[in-house]
Formats: structure tokens, C-alpha cells, sequence
């Protein structure tokens, strides 16, 4: 297949252009902005590759999308550019409303267009596939309950309300337009990569560096946490095999608290990295209670039942395996997380993280 995918070097999608590349024979397509969170050095392993190609673009740019897309002549698409983190949207919402609404309007016009430009066969076999998230359910009250693909839609923060407002256009094309499509809905994903400012990356650097671990509140908001090769290991599934106009919920099975989560780091680091900053006896003593967000959903839990059931994926890693193969790898490269701090894997331009740590 040749697939395009949109910020693929974000996270979640280097993480599966990488996993493409590397398990596959499929021609891959990167589409990035390079926003202050896509970085070309999480595909350093990969960006030689003859089956890989990346184009510089913003999905809202919509002419600029209808050439690639008539260049390339993708069989799928699938779409994980976006804003994406919480605190960001809570200081400055437009940005978030701009791109995750706007632009996936702007890309599902481009992609309708050239969808109706192929053969029958072609566009039978065509997919676009819209990644989501699970915030835009809401939260859970019950300790028991679990996000289902049919449960209704309750975001509570500008971030999940736009993406919440992306999923709806995309079920909105297939329905009015018959564009094919899919869409999955994950839980919090963690792994190698991981922009530092998001919880697992924070702390880990943040403990190595001697300084405050940020636990928002009373620290017992509780998330599935999935590894990230795991959820690459998902979307292929979804976009080769699921059925069209599908919703597949992807999670890890793996809740824990927050404050567990961030003790567990320090559990690991006093393992894996034993020679402190200084004046530092424990990594846990560095922990710090702030306070709360606005909107700050308590529990999310996903039921990733119907594809377990349908398409036979389960996740490979539990939470304790795979928070030590991150641990890991922070330790090993903090080059590439030194970069990412001091702004230079894109230029001087960015500053180290516009001088603020936030929290996931």
C-alpha cells in the first residue's frame, strides 16, 4: 500500500512510520507542519529508506494537499496531526479549534476530491483513517465503568472538545460524501520519543535533573496507559483490516494514578540511574503537589473488546514492562531529549519549551 500520514513526526506517528518501515513493505508518506512537536530526528533510524518520503506541510494549506495527494496517489490516509496537549489548549485554545477542526475539514475536502477521481476498485479499497482520543468521551464516575465505541461524547477541555468535533466531520463525510472511512479512539500512549512535556518524559527528566516532579492535584486521576509500539502495532490493524465506518477503541489495559505512575519512575530510577544529582537522597522526595487544572477529567478507562475481538490485536506490553523499556531509553538518549529542551532539533527559534513545564 502507499499511505500517506499526516504528523507523522509527532509521537504516535513516528512512532508508526517507524514501525511501517521497519514490518512492512508499505510506501510511506509523512505530512508534518513541524510544529514545536514534530521532530525529524525521531525518524533518523528510518529517513534514508527509499520507501519513505517527507513532505513539509500544514493540512489546512488544502491546495498544497490536493498536489501531494495527486503526486503520491495514496490507497490510505491516515490522519494524526494535531494539537494535542491539554494545558496548551487551556492557555490558548485557537490553535486547537484551527487545527484540529479547520484542518481535518480542510483535509477531508482534498482527500473527497481525489477519492473521486479513482477507479471503482480504488476507491472501494480507499481508507482514510482518523486517529482520535479518548478524552473526547469525558470522564468515568463508577470505578467499574469503561469507554465503549458507542459510549456518548463529553469533552471536557478545549483539546478534546476539537477533537471530539474532528471525529463527528469525519463520520459526517462518510455519511453525507460515502468517503470510506475509520476511526480509533486511544488511550493515554507513552514510550520512546515522547515530547518532554507530556507526564512520563517530564518526570523521568525532571528527577535526573534534580528538580520539582508535578503532580496536578491530589494526584489520583487514573488513565489506561498504552505503549506507543503497541498502538502503531493497532493502526495498521484498523486500517488494513477494519470495516469501513468503524470505530475501534485502542487501550492499553493498564490504569494507574497518576501519583502511582510517577512513583513508579522514581522506583525505577533508583534502579537504573543510582547516582543522584546533588543533594537529591531519594527521587520520590522531588515529588510536588500543584495545583489542579481547570476541567481535569478523573478516570479514563477504555473496553478494547470489539478489536480484540474483531481484528485480533491486544497489547504486548503491560504497564510495568513497558515503563521500564522507557525509562530505558530516556537514560540511553538523552542527547535527542536535550535537544528537544534546548530547542535545536528545530533551531534556536523555539527556545527550551517555551521556558514552561507542563504536565499530561
Amino acid at each position: 500500500m502507499r499511505i500517506l500520514i499526516t504528523g507523522g513526526a509527532g509521537f504516535i506517528g513516528s512512532a508508526l512510520i517507524r514501525h511501517l518501515i521497519g514490518h512492512t513493505d508499505h510506501q510511506v508518506l509523512n505530512l508534518d507542519k513541524l510544529t514545536y512537536a514534530g521532530n525529524l530526528e525521531s525518524l533518523s533510524s528510518i529517513d534514508h529508506d527509499s520507501r519513505y518520503e517527507f513532505v513539509q506541510a500544514d493540512i489546512i494549506d488544502q491546495p498544497t494537499i490536493s498536489v501531494v495527494l495527486a503526486r503520491f496517489k495514496p490507497d490510505a490516509i491516515m490522519h494524526l496531526a494535531a494539537e494535542s496537549h491539554v494545558d496548551r489548549s487551556i492557555d490558548g485554545p485557537a490553535d486547537f479549534i484551527q487545527t484540529n477542526i479547520v484542518g481535518t475539514y480542510s483535509l477531508l475536502e482534498a482527500t473527497r476530491a481525489y477519492w473521486q477521481t479513482l477507479a471503482e476498485p480504488q476507491k472501494r479499497a480507499f481508507r482514510f483513517h482518523h486517529i482520535s482520543t479518548d478524552e473526547v468521551y469525558g470522564d468515568l464516575h463508577g470505578v467499574d465503568d469503561l469507554f465503549t465505541e458507542t459510549t456518548a461524547y463529553a469533552p471536557s477541555s478545549p483539546y478534546s472538545a476539537s477533537k471530539a468535533a474532528s471525529d463527528h466531520l469525519v463520520r459526517a463525510w462518510q455519511r453525507t460524501y460515502g468517503l470510506p472511512v475509520l476511526l480509533t479512539n486511544c488511550s493515554n500512549n507513552y514510550g520512546p520519543f515522547h515530547f518532554p512535556e507530556k507526564l512520563i518524559p517530564l518526570v523521568i527528566l525532571n528527577a535526573l535533573a534534580g528538580k520539582p516532579l508535578p503532580v496536578y492535584g491530589d494526584g489520583l486521576q487514573v488513565r489506561d496507559w498504552l505503549f506507543v509500539e503497541d498502538h502503531a502495532r493497532a493502526l495498521l490493524k484498523v486500517v488494513t483490516e477494519g470495516v469501513v465506518g468503524e470505530t475501534y477503541n485502542i487501550g492499553g489495559h493498564n490504569e494507574q494514578k497518576n501519583i502511582d505512575v510517577v512513583r513508579n519512575i522514581c522506583a525505577l530510577l533508583e534502579e537504573l540511574a543510582p547516582h543522584k544529582p546533588a543533594g537529591v537522597e531519594h527521587y520520590a522526595d522531588l515529588i510536588t503537589f500543584v495545583k489542579d487544572r481547570p476541567g481535569h477529567d478523573l478516570r479514563y478507562a477504555i473496553d478494547a473488546g470489539k478489536i480484540e475481538r474483531e481484528l485480533g490485536w491486544t497489547p504486548s506490553e503491560t504497564f510495568e514492562t513497558g515503563l521500564r523499556k522507557t525509562v530505558q531509553w530516556y537514560l540511553e538518549n538523552l542527547l535527542w531529549c536535550r535537544r528537544v529542551q534546548d530547542g535545536s532539533y528545530q533551531g534556536e527559534r523555539l527556545g527550551s519549551l517555551d521556558n514552561k513545564d507542563t504536565i499530561a
